[in-house]
């Protein structure tokens, strides 16, 4: 939502907010972290804007969500982090890191500061032909890869086990290699809104062009600005006489998908080979908190023989943040003390866990950092879903 003039009271109801401090008290950013969401939803309704550029600590939030769950005025707290931010950002008051990663955005399709034309190098030492929407072959599904998935050397094997997995159960999709865009989600998260919307009408174009109308994402925050944040950009776009086509996305998280595979029977344990492993799931925030969606990555881990799954002890829409959301990877944060992901890769050692499922890019690049730092690279795996499958498929 675009905030004119910082007027959070309208654009966010905060008028409404009782003061209660669930938000805060709720947020795990906060028990290392001056970010205290109370203070700036007070900030919100005294409209007193001018006080913002004192909190630098607005830029640790990581918009996870859980101090909108967890309000009893269904307001939306993160929500108005978002639009603090975007008056940050209109007023040039940001860290020079986000600044950069906003700007690569604009020049280069990505934040990672990478060239437009290396996003597909990733394809080079694919033994199986995927093919290029972007050149004309057609696909029922477009399969979105992502920026952190295309470029990030870690999260590059999920891309091809994506492709290996898929393939082999038989699913048609296809790719757009170097022309895929940037899908705006961090940008919007940091506040910057005139980029997001940009975003939002050359992507619903672009999708037009190649008759693109099913998606399947890698990532849950991809997933999450597709389903909830372009429809209601594209349509105050359109009071504003953009020129955006009237098509409607059905999109998918991956897990999803999977899922209704094995519901039809093409994906069984049947099809695969022992994983020998203690298994721990963790929520990613914008599948789980944002999006409700709990079952379908349990329900995929579940088959898979000789593997035993556990639970954290917080979890689903408890569960904790890894700090990697909200753009979060751009900025350096003014915390101190033990990162969540510390403390999340402490607990599956805890409980003895020997393999720990992500079904997102950026749990598993700060969750892989954490179990080098915390000294269990010989004990413990990270591994997204989709790389557990492409190991036990036969």
């Amino acid at each position: 939502m675009e905030v004119e003039e910082g007027n959070f009271d309208e654009a966010y109801d905060v008028y409404a907010c009782m003061q209660c401090g669930k938000c805060t008290g709720s947020c795990a950013v906060s028990l290392r972290s001056d970010l205290n969401i109370r203070e700036l939803m007070r900030i919100a309704i005294l409209n007193e804007n001018g006080e913002l550029e004192k909190h630098e600590e607005i830029w640790d939030c990581t918009s996870c969500g859980i101090c909108t769950v967890r309000c009893p005025r269904d307001l939306k707290p993160a929500e108005v982090i978002v639009g603090m931010r975007s008056s940050l950002v209109e007023g040039g008051t940001i860290p020079i890191t986000v600044r950069d990663a906003l700007e690569s955005v604009g020049t280069n399709n990505n934040p990672w500061g990478r060239p437009k034309s290396k996003r597909a190098e990733w394809l080079e030492d694919l033994d199986v032909k995927v093919k290029n929407i972007s050149e004309g072959e057609d696909a029922e599904y477009l399969l979105y890869i992502g920026c952190t998935a295309s470029y990030d050397p870690r999260i590059q094997s999920v891309s091809r086990a994506a492709i290996n997995v898929l393939t082999k159960l038989g699913v048609d999709f296809g790719i757009l290699g170097e022309e895929e865009p940037c899908c705006g989600s961090e940008p919007r998260m940091m506040g910057e809104t005139g980029l997001f919307e940009m975003l939002v009408e050359d992507n619903l174009n672009l999708f037009d062009e190649f008759s693109i109308s099913k998606i399947i994402t890698l990532s849950p925050h991809a997933y999450n600005t597709f389903v909830n944040d372009y429809p209601e950009c594209a349509k105050r776009l359109k009071e504003d006489d953009a020129e955006i086509p009237d098509i409607e996305l059905e999109v998918k998280h991956y897990t999803q998908i999977l899922e209704e595979l094995i519901d039809d029977g093409r994906l069984d344990g049947e099809m695969m080979n022992e994983f020998s492993e203690t298994v721990i799931y963790h929520d990613p925030c914008y599948l789980g908190k944002r999006n409700n969606i709990f079952e379908p990555p349990r329900k995929i881990l579940n088959i898979i023989p000789g593997a035993r799954c556990i639970e954290f002890d917080r979890r689903e829409d408890r569960s904790l943040c890894c700090e990697g959301g909200g753009g979060r990877m751009w900025a350096e944060g003014t915390g101190t003390g033990e990162r969540n992901s510390i403390i999340r890769v402490n607990d599956a050692n805890r409980d003895e866990a020997t393999v720990i499922a992500v079904a997102c890019p950026f749990c598993l690049s700060t969750l892989e950092d954490a179990r080098a730092t915390a000294g269990y690279e010989e004990t413990m795996r990270v591994m997204d879903i989709f790389e557990i499958l492409d190991e036990v498929l036969k």
